[in-house]
């Protein structure tokens, strides 16, 4: 059966209507360049089983994320509803760009085209809202790790640190218009995504890859001029005690699990 495709992402259809009662039940699926997480919470976010982890399967095309995302699915309590954060370029559900998935290795690998066309346009919420026979919602990941922690209230800017750099913002708590500006250079043929990404992270070590991160919240303060900073990802951990220390007040390091409980509230974003 041919995977349920949109030719234009600006025709996608809304988020579909789903429970929104404290008793609602989210399966919420992080996918990442290297693994892909899950977890079932109620909508205060606490966990209703332990959270699962499989490595991200290569070559992926949507097919078999679909389908990992139901295998999984599988093997948690039953949920109500679904949210899957996705690295990217994603509109109302719909992939206009995604990095890793496009690269038959994985992250940093060469692109398939073949990969590439089965990406572009993919209705995502669709088939795994089809697939999994549930309200789906399907966001940027770095979005979904921010509607884990924002407070709601002024400018927060959300960047993840992983596998590359993700970015979300919101403004009174509503999620602003995606920007993959990661993908934008900080130096000549080095772009930020490469710049603070895990190959860097490994080759320099965590002491200069740090000065790094601390050399991109500079740089980035007078552009974005944000109320909070919230830095999260699986690497955001691996920043040294004394570029902590020099971050500056109004910036605040979040554990990675935002990203699962940010699924159970993405749905209760204004957008």
């Amino acid at each position: 059966m041919p995977e349920p495709r949109t030719p234009d992402p600006r025709q996608a259809t809304h988020r579909p209507p789903a429970p929104d009662d404290a008793a609602t039940i989210t399966l919420s699926v992080d996918c990442g360049g290297s693994g892909i997480k899950a977890a079932v919470l109620d909508a205060a976010g606490t966990a209703h089983a332990e959270p699962v982890r499989v490595p991200t399967p290569y070559p992926l095309p949507p097919s078999r994320l679909v389908e990992t995302i139901a295998e999984i699915a599988a093997g948690l309590p039953p949920a109500q509803r679904v949210t899957v954060g996705l690295p990217g370029m994603i509109r109302r559900g719909v992939v206009v760009h995604t990095p890793h998935y496009i690269r038959p290795r994985g992250p940093r690998t060469a692109v398939s085209a073949e990969l590439a066309d089965a990406w572009r346009s993919m209705d995502v919420q669709a088939a795994v809202g089809e697939r999994l026979g549930l309200p789906a919602l399907v966001l940027n990941d770095a979005e979904v790790h921010g509607a884990g922690v924002i407070a709601a209230s002024g400018l927060e800017l959300v960047l993840t640190l992983g596998t590359g750099l993700g970015s979300a913002l919101f403004l009174g708590g509503s999620l602003a218009p995606h920007l993959e500006w990661s993908h934008a250079p900080v130096r000549p043929r080095t772009t930020y995504d490469e710049f603070v990404g895990e190959p860097e992270r490994r080759r320099l070590g965590n002491a200069l890859w740090s000065r790094r991160v601390l050399r991109v919240v500079e740089g980035l303060r007078p552009v974005f001029w944000w109320d909070r900073l919230y830095l999260g990802g699986g690497n955001a951990r691996q920043i040294t005690r004394g570029v902590l220390d020099r971050l500056g007040d109004d910036v605040v390091v979040v554990p990675n699990s935002a990203a699962l409980v940010g699924g159970a509230r993405a749905w209760s974003l204004p957008r």
